[in-house]
């Protein structure tokens, strides 16, 4: 019986089919359900019939350390695994019943069985954490992992990471990295060892778009809550939208870039795309400074002008981007102490905290005296992608182009989509 054999699991009156996946404790059997779903059975009193064997791994002992064993095969294109942690390399801690960030690459191939046959892999570590402990720091190491992954030959980068950040960095590798292969982010609303999980499905999807016919940064998540396909999100224009769905994702403004069609995962015509994306090709290089000291401000009726006019005059940041109401406003009290740092030297960018839409201060007299401040439009740049834009521009001479689009962030204009 080995990790990825398809089995029927029968145990006390009740029988599951699934892909048994390796177990995380030596008391019982994990199974990957048709529905997407994981349950686990003792196995003690359990019966195990082998329907159909699986591609990966040797005999599955809960008592001998499992290892991936993924032989070359010239045939196939090779994908690097890049690894930051988050819910897709992350299983439950028993002791606390929370999840934690444990796996590295090489884990999540051995946790994944359906990744055998695909793909050549390369599997690296950049960091083992949550998200919310990503840093720019992080983002710098990231994008030079994933440089030197493809000048040393990989055919795609599918990059692991937790969701709640992820919109945050795959911007900023859009602006730190030309690529000419695919750089994918992935990662699951759900960790492996609980219900629903949707590491597999994500993972799978990732590396099929990893091999497809694009030089973009992409985010890769489910699509719809089931397991029928993924979409493909251009990396400056995706938001989490949702705490715990497994369609959390949105491509804002816009239909997704594309999609890869899960429930016929082996046909040829696998990944499509819908909209203009830039195609494999073009030369490798890398940008990764970043001026940190900016900030993102969101306006609400009713912030102390006083005490945060107070703290931006005190230890003024060299960017500014805020989130503004509508069109990009924000009370007329602000705008003579927004004048002050724009001659204090911070470059402040204007986004609207609306989800749809962009910026144009010139239809109120708000927004022309925000103008007349020395505030920058931002288009329909998402306020999360403008932060990380700006921390990128600032550093690489380019804090002019926050105004026009670089990486697909800012469309040239708005217009409804079916």
């Amino acid at each position: 019986m080995n990790a990825g054999d398809r089995v029927r699991v029968s145990r006390a009156g009740t029988t599951y089919e699934g892909v048994l996946l390796p177990s995380t404790t030596p008391d019982h059997l994990a199974l990957k359900l048709e529905g997407g779903y994981n349950v686990g059975v003792e196995r003690d009193g359990a019966e195990v019939d082998v329907l159909e064997s699986g591609e990966f791994g040797g005999e599955t002992d809960p008592d001998e350390e499992e290892s991936s064993v993924v032989e070359f095969d010239p045939e196939l294109p090779t994908v690097a695994l890049v690894s930051t942690g988050g819910t897709i390399a992350s299983t439950v801690d028993y002791r606390t019943g929370a999840v934690t960030a444990r796996f590295d690459a090489e884990d999540v191939l051995r946790a994944v069985p359906d990744l055998a046959g695909r793909a050549n892999y390369r599997g690296r570590v950049v960091a083992n954490i949550l998200s919310e402990n990503m840093t720019p720091d992080i983002w710098q190491d990231l994008a030079r992992a994933v440089h030197e992954e493809i000048e040393a030959g990989a055919d795609g980068v599918v990059v692991m990471h937790g969701t709640d950040t992820m919109q945050y960095s795959a911007a900023a590798l859009s602006f730190m990295l030309d690529t000419p292969v695919p750089v994918v982010f992935t990662g699951s609303q759900r960790s492996a060892d609980r219900p629903s999980s949707d590491n597999v499905m994500n993972a799978v999807c990732a590396v099929e778009a990893a091999k497809s016919d694009c030089s973009e940064v992409l985010v890769c998540m489910h699509a719809t809550e089931s397991d029928d396909r993924c979409a493909l999100h251009r990396g400056t224009r995706v938001r989490k939208n949702h705490t715990s769905r497994r369609d959390a994702f949105e491509t804002v403004g816009a239909e997704p870039l594309g999609e890869v069609a899960y429930d016929a995962i082996d046909d040829e015509e696998t990944v499509s795309f819908r909209r203009e994306h830039d195609p494999r090709g073009g030369e490798l290089a890398l940008h990764d400074s970043l001026e940190t000291d900016v900030e993102l401000l969101k306006f609400s009726p009713g912030n102390s002008v006083e005490r945060y006019a107070e703290a931006l005059k005190a230890d003024p940041p060299a960017g500014l981007v805020v989130e503004g109401t509508g069109l990009g406003h924000v009370n007329t009290d602000w705008i003579p102490h927004i004048a002050d740092l724009v001659d204090a030297g911070t470059e402040v960018v204007m986004t609207s905290q609306c989800i749809e839409g962009r910026v144009c201060d010139r239809v109120y007299d708000t927004g022309r005296d925000l103008l007349d401040a020395g505030v920058v439009e931002a288009g329909d740049t998402l306020p999360e992608t403008a932060q990380v834009k700006l921390m990128w521009a600032l550093a690489n001479g380019a804090a002019d182009s926050m105004g026009r689009s670089l990486a697909g962030e800012l469309t040239a204009r708005s217009t409804p989509w079916a």
